[in-house]
């Protein structure tokens, strides 16, 4: 009895959910009033959730219910689609042989049409309708086959045959507006990858008397085709496919810059597409060579009126026809020249780049000194087209998305063509920029080692190598063409050299290298950059102009370390011998100061192991001596004014730091030691770096002359307050 009343408010609930009328506002506000709390309504949502997931599966039945009769049943109307494009089919070409059977056969010709039309229309009903169908995709009747006339019944029962296959092709109707357009030939195919050789679709081909129409299949329409490409029989070239098991009875067809592989059913259908193509190219090429020699035929001379004709014409005042200069013409019906496009685009397509040079050139000098007549200009315009094809696929090669291994004799190949094909400045430039590319990779490859001159070695290897061999290649290539080329290769070793300079600063002097370091450095990229003289290329001047800034930080930074270190130091000068306690102490200090120039460092050494000079004196004449040698190495004379300013102002640190000891000390006895000092400091290391200065410059410095001809002040008048500066 419960169940009973369940069922029944749930259909009365149901019908009121159901009603026109319901609104759902008005029904929340009425069950409210109606409730008597809050379990009611929790009650009554259950209820009503109960209904919605009861209404829902009740909906998922009704739909999977019959879902097997709803697949059935499009498929039985894609077959029925299928079967009525198969008799369509069937009846207009039962209708096209009709009407190309001349009258005095038509009897008999009527009877047969109407027994093939019975026929095909038992076939619909089972397989043979299809089988009818795959049979007719073979060889079609050419032009003049059907009728003697090109205009008559025959030619418009192709059109119709090929409009026919067409319609079953999506996205091809712009076939249709081409006149005199026929279908010669179609198959089904299956593609293949062409590098890997997997396959990729099913397609269908078909051949009209100028182009080539692939479509691939739509599974889910039988006997429907969707258009995928159509080529130019012009621009197509047939390559036949040896048989390897399991891939056989496969073609290529190349196009460029593409080329696609094809397999056919069987061997008798693979040679018969290969041979309809070969002809339909032959003959569509032998129509095009008539149409030329039809255009370049001299019109016929203008008729001149007779006497007969012309009876008040008087004979005094005839005047004598003027002949007219018959255009001279130009034999292209050579099989070569009608092959020529052709060939082109086989070469272009197999890379055979110098093959396809050698035609132009052959071309260009048979039509040397000839006229240009509406063929040659025609036949002109279609080469012009096959060597912009040649010329992007040139450019293609020396890009720089190529593979730039293999080193610059690698684009040889390329640069040669194109300076062939008069594209000399084109092939330097992309030459160059090959290179640049190749230089860039090689120095970003470098491993960044801890030890900074091992990368620089290694840095410079690459890059000046890599720059020999550019200019090596460059020369051979570029060998008698315009002197344009070589100002082009020099403004890139500038550029290639910024590159170098950029990648070496930052590895030497913004990694803040010490003064020796990068002393060895730069003689080492010096070094590697004169090996480029033995080819005739100095680009010296280049690196050091690239350079002058660094190595202008370099010295003044490393002037400042100097400065400061000899400051703190006579801060803390107490004006004391030096002892260096051992014999072997002594003995290496000597063989410092004879490796700094100073050759007569034993007068100054006392008993035992004394030295008579300050250790300030001394440490200060190693690390000038010290700085001269280092910076040597760097100059150059862009450098000249800064490594002597610096020299000067370190210099002049020690000689202010004397000239004040010497005035300023009282005792006797430091008094005499430190004019020992002074003596040691103007006549001994004043003279050898002034020596050696003017050794590694080639020229004395009018400078340091004066600095030390001031000290006679001091060795004059040591009591004179006077000083140096």
């Amino acid at each position: 009895m419960a169940m009973t009343m369940s069922d029944s408010g749930a259909s009365r609930l149901r019908r009121q959910l159901e009603s026109g009328g319901f609104e759902a506002r008005l029904y929340v506000k009425q069950l409210s009033q109606q409730s008597d709390g809050d379990r009611d309504l929790q009650e009554h949502r259950q209820r009503i959730q109960a209904l919605a997931e009861e209404t829902a599966q009740n909906l998922k039945r009704n739909v999977y219910q019959n879902y097997r009769q709803f697949i059935e049943t499009a498929r039985e109307i894609s077959y029925l689609e299928s079967e009525m494009y198969q008799l369509s089919h069937l009846l207009t070409e039962q209708k096209s042989s009709l009407e190309s059977i001349p009258l005095t056969l038509l009897p008999a010709a009527a009877a047969a049409g109407a027994a093939a039309a019975s026929g095909g229309e038992e076939g619909v009903g089972g397989t043979g309708g299809r089988d009818h169908l795959r049979g007719q995709a073979g060889f079609f009747p050419s032009p003049g086959g059907a009728s003697r006339d090109g205009s008559g019944p025959g030619e418009e029962g192709k059109q119709r045959t090929l409009t026919t296959l067409l319609e079953k092709v999506e996205g091809c109707r712009h076939l249709l507006e081409t006149p005199g357009q026929y279908l010669v030939y179609n198959g089904d195919l299956v593609e293949y990858d062409a590098d890997h050789m997997a396959q990729l679709q099913r397609v269908h081909g078909f051949l009209m008397n100028d182009c080539l129409l692939v479509a691939t299949w739509l599974p889910q329409r039988r006997g429907m085709y969707r258009y995928n490409a159509l080529y130019s029989l012009d621009g197509l070239a047939v390559v036949n496919v040896k048989d390897n098991p399991p891939m056989k009875d496969m073609f290529k067809l190349l196009m460029f810059p593409e080329s696609r592989i094809f397999q056919a059913e069987n061997a008798k259908i693979k040679r018969e597409w290969l041979e309809v193509l070969e002809e339909t190219k032959r003959a569509l090429s032998e129509k095009r060579r008539r149409e030329q020699e039809e255009a370049a035929a001299p019109r016929g001379p203008p008729q001149v009126t007779s006497k007969a004709t012309n009876p008040f014409e008087d004979d005094d005042e005839e005047e004598p026809a003027v002949p007219e200069v018959e255009e001279e013409k130009v034999d292209l019906s050579m099989e070569w020249i009608q092959e020529l496009p052709e060939d082109l685009d086989v070469c272009i397509a197999q890379r055979d780049f110098e093959g396809a040079v050698d035609l132009l050139d052959k071309l260009n000098h048979y039509l040397e000194d000839k006229p240009s007549p509406p063929p040659v200009k025609e036949l002109r315009a279609k080469v012009d087209e096959r060597v912009r094809q040649l010329t992007e696929v040139l450019v293609f090669e020396l890009s720089p998305d190529r593979s730039l291994r293999g080193g610059p004799k690698a684009t040889r190949r390329a640069v040669s063509q194109l300076i062939r094909l008069g594209q000399c400045t084109k092939a330097c430039e992309l030459f160059l920029r090959n290179r640049a590319a190749a230089v860039h990779t090689a120095i970003r490859q470098l491993r960044i080692e801890g030890a900074t001159l091992l990368y620089i070695h290694k840095l410079c290897h690459v890059f000046f190598t890599s720059l020999l061999e550019t200019a090596k290649e460059f020369e051979i290539d570029f060998a008698g063409t315009d002197s344009g080329c070589y100002s082009a290769f020099v403004v890139w070793a500038r550029s290639a050299m910024g590159m170098f300079v950029d990648a070496f600063s930052k590895q030497v002097f913004d990694s803040k290298e010490s003064l020796s370091t990068a002393a060895e450095c730069v003689k080492v990229a010096k070094e590697h950059c004169q090996q480029l003289g033995d080819i005739g290329l100095d680009l010296t001047f280049i690196i050091h102009a690239l350079l002058v800034k660094d190595i202008q930080g370099a010295l003044h930074s490393y002037k400042e370390i100097i400065i400061e270190a000899t400051k703190h130091r006579n801060s803390e000068e107490m004006w004391r011998k030096m002892n260096l306690m051992t014999p072997e102490a002594l003995g290496k200090l000597k063989e410092e100061m004879k490796s700094c120039g100073v050759s007569n460092f034993e007068q100054y050494t006392g008993d035992d192991c004394w030295v008579n000079l300050s250790y300030t004196v001394v440490a200060f004449t190693k690390q000038t001596m010290g700085f001269l040698e280092e910076a040597l190495k760097l100059y150059f004379p862009e450098l000249h004014m800064v490594l002597l300013e610096s020299l000067v102002e370190i210099i002049l640190v020690a000689v202010q730091h004397v000239d004040y000891s010497l005035r300023c000390e009282q005792d006797p006895e430091k008094k005499a030691f430190i004019r020992q000092n002074a003596s040691f400091l103007y006549e001994t290391v004043l003279p050898v770096v002034e020596k050696r200065f003017e050794e590694g410059v080639g020229k004395p410095a009018k400078q340091l002359q004066d600095l030390r001809n001031a000290s006679r002040l001091i060795r004059v008048n040591p009591e004179s307050t006077t000083s140096v500066v």
